[in-house]
């Protein structure tokens, strides 16, 4: 194992001892919280709440101030936010966003919309809950490079959020709270208005167009095999695997936590909803338009020897990669378009 990959594996062992080893405050609760009840589609599933982080409205109202606040960040340039825009699905428009001091991340900042329903977290399933998850881009020095425990001193400091964290979890700023705030808030982000949803619900197809029907057709067609990977409501399988992006990888990726070489390059795989709106793609940003990424799986992807077999590669002609890409255009949320 690589330096690199030694610290990175005692990192994830750090996060997940720190992580469970908070508390939570007394069930003895001082103020009464407005219940918060998730508004999802009809058609998805119940969304998975943690008996630990109970929903409520002043919670999400903390963790949104908590969201886009730079002052999680060490030099208090930059928040959540930065690296999540609303209107593009909280995902960031560069291949590798800009941390403190103008550093570099290592990995494409993924949407977070629908991530409430992601069994794991990170590009490489690196985190089990959202609420570890938020220990890493903090922490990170790539990211907002300031210690947790400086962080919550800073929230103590601040009287707006001394109230907040006050009202509802009876304690002055914690890590528990922290923590538990920001998952509440990004559980609430949950799209499921696309056009794509109006047909599934409604099973009628005279809401695309010729081109748009062209598209589905090839989508679910065994030519093309897009939905082996991309199923279900949320147009993910969750799996991990190698798509052949390159023929050596520098990022390990899953293997970087399994160490077993087998996983060497296996990604999650990403949800397509709103996947016009999330360029540039692939773990690494490499992609910057859907053009190259259909013309990456066409080609079968590069030869690597954990490739997935999935990926035989397909003859596709240019009418079908436009009819592709404009049925990619019905996955968007008419909330985010409206924003």
């Amino acid at each position: 194992m690589t330096k690199g990959l030694r610290k990175y594996a005692v990192w994830l062992l750090v996060i997940l001892l720190i992580s469970s080893c908070q508390t939570a405050p007394s069930a003895n609760q001082k103020h009464i919280l407005e219940p918060y009840t998730i508004e999802k589609p009809a058609h998805f599933p119940t969304i998975p709440i943690p008996a630990d982080n109970p929903m409520s409205a002043e919670k999400v109202k903390l963790g949104e101030a908590l969201f886009f606040d730079p002052i999680l960040s060490s030099d208090s340039s930059i928040s959540c936010a930065s690296c999540h825009f609303p209107g593009f699905a909280f995902s960031d428009t560069v291949a590798l966003s800009r941390g403190v001091h103008d550093s570099i991340g290592k990995r494409n900042a993924p949407p977070l919309i629908n991530i409430a329903y992601a069994p794991v977290l990170f590009r490489d399933g690196g985190a089990q809950s959202l609420e570890m998850q938020l220990y890493t881009p903090i922490e990170d020095d790539h990211e907002m490079n300031l210690d947790i425990d400086e962080a919550v001193m800073r929230l103590q400091e601040n009287n707006q959020y001394r109230v907040m964290f006050e009202e509802v979890f009876d304690t002055l700023p914690t890590v528990f709270g922290l923590t538990r705030a920001l998952a509440a808030y990004e559980r609430t982000l949950i799209g499921g208005s696309s056009r794509y949803d109006t047909f599934l619900t409604t099973g009628d197809s005279s809401i695309f167009n010729e081109q748009e029907k062209l598209g589905l057709q090839l989508f679910y067609s065994s030519d093309l095999n897009c939905a082996a990977c991309h199923s279900g409501f949320n147009l993910t399988d969750h799996s991990f695997r190698n798509n052949g992006l390159y023929e050596t990888y520098t990022d390990w990726g899953h293997a970087n936590l399994s160490m077993d070489s087998s996983d060497i390059g296996k990604f999650r795989v990403p949800s397509l909803r709103n996947i016009a709106l999330t360029a540039p793609y692939m773990h690494d940003g490499s992609f910057t338009s859907l053009e190259s990424v259909i013309k990456h799986y066409a080609n079968g992807g590069k030869a690597h020897p954990h490739k997935d077999p999935s990926l035989q590669g397909f003859v596709i002609t240019d009418n079908e990669m436009d009819a592709l890409i404009q049925f990619f255009h019905t996955l968007t949320d008419t909330a985010i378009i409206e924003h």
